[in-house]
């Protein structure tokens, strides 16, 4: 866990905590970049706590705080689990569909805003709320059996979507992306994948903004 030290100054707390989010992803690399060609091997989430900026993280190397705005707390992270255990678990993801046009290009599709459109002026029969739960739960569902769990469906909540707009700086083309909240309980089908392959290397896209990281609980 890392979390911004109480003695940080209001303005580079209210840096961290403006709407746009680019200060944040850009500090939290600064923890994992010790040099300039490093390429990511970590995945993180933000949160606020009580309007405190906090991050997990889960990283092959420990985060180095140069700054000493950061208050870092670290262990070893290994989950030894068992195949048919029942975990709690929370995402925050990045809910898109690659496709290729007619001419082989692939372009990501989000799923919810994809929804939307098909609906069309149908779309009026449903909540958002609907819409988010339905087309979320198929997006996570379609991932589990790769990924070394499953989800019962009626176990899964898929809500809080949003639409995120970065601004780099000036001159930088605008950072789009949307992420989506998941909560529920998985059964692990298959330990060793579950571990390596959802856990350490994440779910989705944008890891590099926050998504992907699954925490879980033993329950």
């Amino acid at each position: 866990m890392i979390r911004l030290w109480k003695k940080v100054s209001l303005r580079d707390l209210a840096a961290l905590n403006k709407g746009d989010g680019y200060e944040a992803h850009r500090l939290i690399w600064g923890l994992f970049a010790d040099r300039a060609d490093r390429k990511r091997d970590f995945l993180y989430r933000h949160e606020n706590l009580k309007g405190w900026p906090t991050f997990y993280a889960v990283s092959k190397r420990e985060p180095k705080d140069t700054s000493g705005m950061w208050e870092v707390h670290s262990k070893i992270y290994y989950p030894k689990l068992n195949q048919g255990q029942r975990l709690a678990f929370t995402l925050r993801a990045n809910p898109i569909r690659s496709k290729r046009d007619e001419n082989g290009r692939q372009h990501r599709h989000d799923v919810i805003m994809e929804a939307k459109t098909h609906l069309g002026s149908q779309g009026e029969k449903f909540h958002e709320s609907e819409v988010v739960q339905m087309h979320g739960e198929r997006w996570l569902l379609e991932r589990c059996s790769s990924l070394g769990f499953t989800v019962s469906p009626g176990g899964l909540r898929a809500d809080g979507y949003r639409q995120h707009r970065l601004i780099k700086g000036k001159g930088n083309p605008l950072i789009t992306f949307s992420t989506l909240d998941f909560n529920g309980i998985l059964t692990v089908t298959d330990p060793q994948k579950f571990v390596k392959e959802c856990l350490f290397k994440g779910i989705g896209p944008a890891k590099g903004f926050g998504c992907g990281l699954m925490l879980v609980r033993r329950i």
